[in-house]
């Protein structure tokens, strides 16, 4: 079930997972998500970036990459990726509720044109922080007793900064926070956002060995960006024929370096007690 109506939301949910994007979720907790649903659980997926631009832009060089990369036509984007992100919320068995935010790179062509700008600093006057402020206190009004899942915001991507800058202000408690994942599966990338929060987190780690290969048909199952999350798990270009054998073989291996104490596989969140750490 996809949500685009807060109105609509039943107020059953038990976890909410804030996915700045169509696909973060699944891949940085997609075998939690499974695990929470055959328990019994409801689970909501809340993705941020979910407008549609303009299919005559303006677009800036780095948005035609994208473009050329996940082969799609700015008028093709949106249909595309919620079409792949239903298909993976039906394998993980969670709900969706789009957002309808633009993406950093339709919202601000200007001040993200490069993949340098798009992994830093956000802008300050991004419109991303007061929409989302105002979603997370209408979401927590609604779901006062879920927990809320935000990015820990490795990997520096200026969306998963203000999702993990405005939901450590304004999404109440319980909440606690996942690894970026294609991100955080690189070498010291974890350390150095630890390195930039000034409160002490407490890692838990849970078992996914029942839920990883839902987990990764999940993330195959976003097709147009499996290119894209290849090249920035590698840091190299990635054809589209040999990405999906390697995001499946990264997935493995991360869950594998995670590990659980019981089990072989795993996927690891942080808590903390509310408290925004420096940016």
């Amino acid at each position: 079930m996809h949500y685009t109506d807060l109105t609509h939301l039943p107020t059953t949910y038990a976890h909410v997972y804030l996915s700045p994007h169509l696909d973060d979720a699944a891949l940085s907790c997609g075998g939690m998500i499974a695990s929470q649903r055959a328990a019994g659980a409801d689970v909501l997926v809340v993705t941020l970036c979910t407008a549609a631009p303009h299919p005559d832009g303006p677009f800036s060089a780095l948005a035609a990459e994208f473009h050329r990369e996940w082969g799609l036509a700015p008028a093709q984007v949106l249909a595309t990726r919620l079409a792949e992100d239903n298909a993976a919320l039906t394998i993980l068995g969670a709900a969706g509720f789009a957002a309808g935010m633009l993406d950093a790179i339709y919202r601000a062509p200007t001040a993200y044109a490069s993949r340098g700008t798009l992994f830093n600093a956000p802008a300050a006057n991004d419109p991303l922080r007061p929409a989302l402020a105002e979603l997370l206190a209408q979401l927590r009004t609604r779901l006062p007793q879920a927990t809320f899942y935000a990015p820990l915001g490795i990997g520096e991507h200026v969306d998963h900064q203000i999702t993990a800058e405005v939901a450590a202000i304004h999404a109440g408690a319980p909440l606690v926070w996942y690894e970026d994942f294609p991100y955080v599966a690189r070498v010291g990338a974890l350390e150095a956002r630890l390195a930039q929060i000034d409160h002490a987190l407490t890692p838990e780690r849970s078992a996914i060995d029942a839920t990883l290969e839902r987990k990764i048909a999940a993330v195959l199952a976003y097709g147009s960006q499996i290119a894209e999350l290849a090249h920035s798990q590698l840091g190299r270009a990635v054809s589209a024929a040999e990405a999906p054998d390697l995001m499946a073989e990264a997935i493995r291996t991360y869950a594998q370096n995670v590990g659980a104490a019981s089990g072989r596989y795993g996927e690891r969140i942080w808590h903390w007690n509310g408290k925004a750490g420096k940016r």
